[in-house]
């Protein structure tokens, strides 16, 4: 596999090896000594999908204290533009993002650690996401950053379609009035 660094700190994208042929492809979503070689070194702990449609933005989500969160994200089917923005105060890339598309097809992963707050828009028609996670969900831990902050602004790449926005995302705090507690 390629590792790539972003230019924020700890922020990876990950391209796997894909053997494909005729009969289609194969390639490991994850081998715990490679991405330990990587730099990778969270015990992933849980696994999740979700399935969203054209528009939809999620994010910019995270999770305060011990319950923090590193994630490793990837697509299984459609495409999406990922985000992740540096929450760790006395980091150089303090308040800035990273975004990239991730598809069905480039099979590429992008390495959230701790301290940043992700989220994503989809690009095709359908997209099913999945990301592991190296600790589990805590709603009273849970923030969210608005994703359409002005200060931080992301292009979505939605280009004019209609965005889709849980009333939570949407309603938000602003990345200044953001509660957050990292440290670099």
């Amino acid at each position: 596999m390629k590792v790539i660094e972003t230019g924020l700190p700890g922020l990876l994208v990950i391209e796997p090896r894909v053997f494909e042929d005729d009969r289609g492809y194969f390639f490991e979503t994850y081998q715990n000594q490679r991405y330990q070689e990587a730099g990778i070194v969270n015990p992933f702990i849980q696994d999740n999908e979700s399935k969203s449609v054209v528009g939809v933005v999620r994010g910019l989500h995270y999770q305060l204290g011990e319950f923090s969160q590193a994630k490793l994200v990837r697509v299984v089917l459609g495409k999406v533009f990922d985000v992740a923005v540096d929450l760790r105060k006395g980091s150089p890339t303090f308040g800035k993002w990273f975004g990239l598309e991730l598809d069905e097809y480039n099979k590429k992963q992008l390495y959230v650690p701790r301290g940043f707050a992700h989220g994503f828009s989809v690009l095709s028609e359908t997209a099913i996401f999945a990301y592991k996670c190296d600790n589990v969900y805590h709603r009273e831990a849970e923030r969210s950053i608005n994703p359409f902050d002005p200060k931080l602004g992301i292009d979505w790449k939605l280009n004019g379609k209609q965005q889709i926005v849980s009333e939570k995302d949407e309603n938000a705090p602003l990345f200044d009035n953001a509660e957050m507690n990292f440290n670099f």
